[in-house]
């Protein structure tokens, strides 16, 4: 196998379990199923911001 066919189905690998994890986490947070769509299709960067605001908050 090629190393840039093996590196796009570790991207896509990584894209895909990135949704799953911010639909798990929007639904646990909203119980809805449109938040969970929308934060399905930003991916990684609901996960990121998930983390940032309610998992390590800043203290001040």
């Amino acid at each position: 196998m090629k190393l840039k066919e093996h590196s796009g189905q570790v991207v896509r690998a990584g894209i895909s379990f990135g949704s799953a994890l911010a639909i798990v986490i929007s639904w646990t947070a909203n119980k809805s199923l449109l938040w969970a769509i929308v934060h399905g299709i930003l991916s990684w960067f609901y996960v990121i911001y998930y983390a940032l605001v309610y998992h390590f908050p800043a203290k001040g």
